[in-house]
């Protein structure tokens, strides 16, 4: 196993999930039980993930010297988020109240759309899929697990809440000129 790979895994999910950790806070803040945020949280994660993996699969059947170009996804969604950011335009609504289980796993997947259009690329070009798959679900126990925490913390809350939307165009970017120049 290749620590490498692991902390390129983990990064991947760290910065294209900055904005659901607000999400998480919220959720917990505003829910009857953390178990319902843990369980919608995986059940969200994991259809982001498969559709990813799906997307990838059929991505793989690309020539090799064409894969890296599907780096423009997350760039392109880097500058169309830089560009709401600028034009001031990126107004998320947050929800007031926790909802259900299912809700909040939807909420989770609506949110994931960029993470997708991440995920696809890289497990395209990756050999160590699998690594990926495994820390990215580790991850979302220790998100979950932050999300709790900040809940209960409303100046970190606020502060994510204020530039974590900052970070990610900026991120989103970089990795997909990663992807491009991976080729």
């Amino acid at each position: 196993m290749d620590l490498g790979v692991i902390g390129q895994a983990a990064g991947m999910f760290a910065v294209t999930n900055v904005d659901d950790l607000v999400l998480l806070a919220l959720f917990f803040a505003r829910a009857r039980s953390a178990w319902q945020v843990v369980t919608a949280q995986y059940l969200g994660f994991t259809a982001i993930l498969a559709l990813a993996v799906v997307g990838a699969l059929g991505a793989s059947l690309l020539p090799a010297h064409f894969r890296p170009w599907l780096g423009l996804i997350p760039l392109a969604l880097g500058l169309k988020a830089a560009w709401s950011l600028w034009r001031g335009t990126d107004h998320e609504d947050e929800p007031d109240a926790a909802p259900g289980v299912l809700a909040m796993a939807g909420v989770t997947l609506a949110n994931g759309g960029d993470n997708i259009g991440v995920y696809v690329p890289v497990f395209t070009v990756t050999d160590s899929l699998w690594v990926y798959v495994v820390v990215f679900l580790l991850l979302v126990g220790v998100w979950c697990l932050a999300g709790w925490f900040l809940a209960s913390r409303q100046v970190v809350a606020k502060a994510l809440a204020r530039w974590g939307h900052v970070a990610l165009p900026v991120v989103l970017v970089v990795i997909g000129l990663l992807v491009v120049f991976s080729g």
